[in-house]
């Protein structure tokens, strides 16, 4: 796959991610064995990891929206992207429970694609922030 396919992947999965109808359709991004680097360790192998993580994030923040601030194509099939999501603290997230609070995540994330799909992912996410956000941490 070239890498303007991948973008294109990357594009598709962001404007799922955004939407929650269909919210199921991101993980067509990841390949089944996807590795995931930077996510909590209980996680299963694979995209059921995936699909537990952001199924729980969404939970939370049930009108997350996903913001790529700067996208760079590397070599070997890597895309590198800042990015910010935004939302409401709706349901439980890290043992604390609904604040109701608007939230501002900022992070990074590698990721490297064979033939099409994500098969592995690097992940450094301002967690946090976002837990002073919602007034577990003391800022």
């Amino acid at each position: 796959m070239t890498n303007e396919q991948n973008l294109a992947a990357i594009e598709r999965a962001v404007a799922c991610f955004n939407d929650p109808q269909r919210r199921e359709r991101y993980f067509d991004l990841y390949a089944n064995d996807v590795v995931l680097h930077g996510f909590p360790p209980d996680l299963p192998p694979g995209v059921a990891g995936a699909k537990a993580f952001f199924t729980a994030f969404w939970s939370a923040f049930p009108d997350a929206c996903l913001r790529g601030e700067d996208l760079v194509v590397g070599e070997a099939e890597r895309i590198a992207i800042r990015y910010t999501i935004e939302g409401t603290h709706r349901g439980p997230f890290a043992s604390v429970p609904a604040t109701g609070k608007k939230i501002t995540l900022t992070g990074q994330t590698i990721l490297r694609f064979a033939s099409g799909k994500c098969v592995e992912r690097w992940n450094a996410a301002d967690l946090l922030g976002l837990l002073q956000q919602l007034g577990a941490v003391a800022a």
